[in-house]
């Protein structure tokens, strides 16, 4: 019970902003971190989901709630994910050796390029949620952010790591068996949760999520030889962004 209440605080520690007294002490016998990764995604649609009510109860429009609902998950997480992102998009666009790349991701790294990436970024995710008010697509909404963090812990036990992460990841993971099995529950539970809330939509949304994953493991694997915490940052993002697009855009046309 003290390693899985470790995990659960180590989590909450790692991949989010949300205040944890003494969070170092939770890193001991914290085996499970990677079953809790999802938590910070549903704390994520819960805030998205109120904020939406409170825009429509304050009539503060559409355009309000998908601004400052483009802003809450780097508020929830520190925006460590969206680094990542910036960062990989960076080494992508360059024309280094393979070898080199891994290495690269560890240097702190802002090219215009990176700039413009996160700028687009951004804009398409709020285009996104203006289209996204009805109850059933809010619902959805919060259900792929578990979605990309129960796919992101995944690959983390499963893909490759890249060189200089590999003894790191193991030791991090000590039973791999144990949280693969959780997490393979969690995405199974939360794919059927999507096509009940809508089908058509929660069908799509899920294809689009497992598409991305699928595109993470071969670049990751071809480009940098496996992946790494940057890495991981950078297939959060997209897969957020290709829920937000699926549940606006399908949305809209249904």
């Amino acid at each position: 019970m003290q390693s899985i209440i470790n995990s659960f605080m180590t989590a909450l520690a790692t991949y989010s902003k949300i205040p944890m007294p003494n969070a170092a002490r939770y890193e001991k016998n914290a085996k499970y971190t990677l079953c809790f990764m999802p938590v910070p995604g549903l704390v994520i649609g819960i805030l998205l989901f109120f904020w939406s009510r409170i825009c429509e109860a304050c009539g503060f429009g559409q355009v309000c709630f998908a601004l400052v609902g483009t802003v809450i998950p780097v508020i929830v997480t520190g925006g460590i994910h969206f680094s990542g992102f910036m960062h990989t998009i960076d080494i992508l666009q360059s024309y280094g050796k393979m070898e080199r790349k891994p290495e690269l991701l560890q240097e702190a790294r802002t090219s215009d390029f990176s700039v413009i990436a996160a700028i687009s970024f951004g804009m398409l995710y709020a285009a996104g949620l203006t289209l996204i008010w009805k109850e059933n697509q809010l619902l959805l909404l919060g259900l792929s952010y578990v979605i990309a963090r129960i796919l992101s812990g995944m690959s983390l036990v499963w893909f490759p790591a890249a060189k200089e992460e590999g003894a790191r990841k193991a030791s991090f993971v000590p039973d791999k068996r144990k949280v693969r099995i959780v997490l393979v529950t969690l995405l199974a539970v939360s794919f059927v949760s999507a096509v009940l809330i809508q089908p058509v939509i929660g069908a799509v949304m899920s294809l689009a999520a497992m598409w991305v994953w699928t595109y993470y493991y071969y670049m990751s694997k071809r480009r940098f030889g496996g992946v790494t915490d940057e890495l991981t940052g950078y297939f959060l993002c997209l897969c957020e962004l290709s829920s937000v697009l699926t549940i606006g855009m399908i949305g809209r046309i249904m």
